[in-house]
């Protein structure tokens, strides 16, 4: 007979086993439903409706994109950010400042200015950056090219006279007066401003606004022979900036106005003047000249500025107190102001400035003349006065003038001059 105590042995003893196979079961069913984590991946990187994720890389990108980049999964926010997703400019390997945001599956990623317009960049997604699930995204590269001739960043405004002198990339529309718009240097480039010599001006306000103590002024330009010199561009003349060539093309400059230590609201004036002879601070030349081209034997500045198209281009690096003058592409001329004479302000240079605060100059940048006609300077000089028919109306065609907010690189003239001529 069985014993009852080894008989409910029995009875626990398969209880307890049907109970733990159960919850085996149980947990084998659990677990079996439960899914994989999803693995994250790219699905799209478009800006507008331009796909920077396929086989080709795209080439009209605007240089002010909004760039969405989806995945499979929600991503965890605090892995997206400036040192995990990354953009850097191919012509100099530049860092571009980004602002980054998450929101769910999508990324979105904005540059803090606008690009350089015709260039090649890199964007960069490291494998740092993770799902909300923990998984890693494979990293990958992607490149895409801005739309345009290509330009660099720190444009503040751009008249390309396409018909009109609106600014392009600001709010520095002019006025113009007896100019037309004829066939530019090229085709691509379209047509230019054409000045008669006489009467031709347009007008800009707030052009104090243009002014930055890092500073780049770019321009193409072709000046006609005339028996005069050219006053090519001009704010309140020297007050702010003025370019000219001189009559037959013997020289032409930049002149300005400069901040200084201790000077406020001051300004001192100078000329960055190219005369071709090739006279510097260690052959002759003025203690602070670094550069003056010599162009005794080649046809002097005549040569490129006579009767035909050059692409100008003139810098202030505030940092270096260094001003720099580029023709087609190369530096023609540079003066270091920390080679002035000790006892000169401009040893304690610190950028440019508009120094208005003449009574007979008005705060109106003027292309085609040395300032705007409401300036009474000059006005009873025979070079100087706009109602004179002697004075030194510019007479010929600028096209694609150019302000930047920065001093632009040697690599970046180069680059604007090649992309520009075509």
């Amino acid at each position: 007979m069985l014993n009852p105590k080894s008989h409910q042995f029995m009875k626990n003893k398969f209880a307890f086993f049907s109970t733990l196979i159960l919850a085996i079961v149980f947990l084998t069913g659990m677990n079996s439903c439960k899914k994989d984590p999803t693995a994250l991946t790219l699905q799209t990187l478009v800006a507008a409706d331009i796909d920077m994720n396929g086989a080709i890389a795209p080439t009209t990108v605007p240089a002010n994109p909004t760039i969405v980049a989806s995945f499979s999964t929600d991503v965890d926010a605090a892995t997206a950010n400036n040192s995990s997703i990354t953009m850097t400019r191919d012509y100099d390997k530049a860092a571009v400042a980004l602002t980054i945001t998450v929101a769910g599956s999508k990324i979105t990623i904005v540059p803090v200015e606008a690009l350089a317009s015709g260039a090649l960049f890199k964007m960069n997604f490291a494998a740092t950056i993770k799902s909300s699930d923990g998984e890693a995204l494979t990293a990958l590269e992607r490149t895409f090219t801005t739309t345009g001739t290509f330009a660099p960043s720190g444009q503040i405004a751009w008249w390309n006279f396409e018909g009109n002198a609106k600014d392009q990339v600001g709010t520095f529309n002019g006025t113009s007066l007896s100019v037309n718009y004829n066939a530019s240097h090229s085709t691509a480039a379209g047509k230019a401003a054409t000045f008669n010599g006489t009467t031709s001006i347009i007008e800009i306000p707030n052009g104090d606004l243009l002014m930055n103590p890092d500073f780049t002024l770019s321009f193409w330009v072709k000046a006609v022979t005339q028996d005069k010199g050219h006053f090519v561009i001009g704010l309140g003349a020297y007050y702010g900036f003025q370019f000219e060539i001189a009559n037959n093309f013997v020289n032409c400059k930049l002149a300005g106005g400069y901040s200084y230590q201790g000077g406020g609201d001051t300004a001192i004036f100078e000329d960055n003047l190219w005369n071709g002879d090739g006279k510097n601070k260690d052959n002759g030349g003025w203690q602070g000249w670094t550069l003056n081209k010599d162009m005794t034997g080649s046809g002097g500045i005549s040569s490129l500025l006579q009767d035909k198209w050059a692409h100008v281009v003139c810098t202030f690096n505030s940092a270096t107190k260094v001003a720099t003058m580029y023709m087609n592409g190369e530096a023609v001329k540079a003066q270091d102001y920390n080679l002035w004479p000790a006892t000169s302000k401009f040893v304690k240079a610190t950028g440019m400035l508009y120094g208005g605060k003449a009574p007979d100059v008005v705060n109106e940048l003027a292309f085609g003349f040395i300032q705007s006609r409401a300036g009474t300077m000059w006005d009873t000089e025979p070079w100087g006065g706009y109602a004179l028919p002697g004075a030194n109306h510019f007479k010929g065609q600028l096209d694609d003038v150019r302000i930047f907010n920065k001093c632009i690189t040697a690599a970046e003239v180069d680059l604007m001059y090649k992309s520009e001529k075509l």
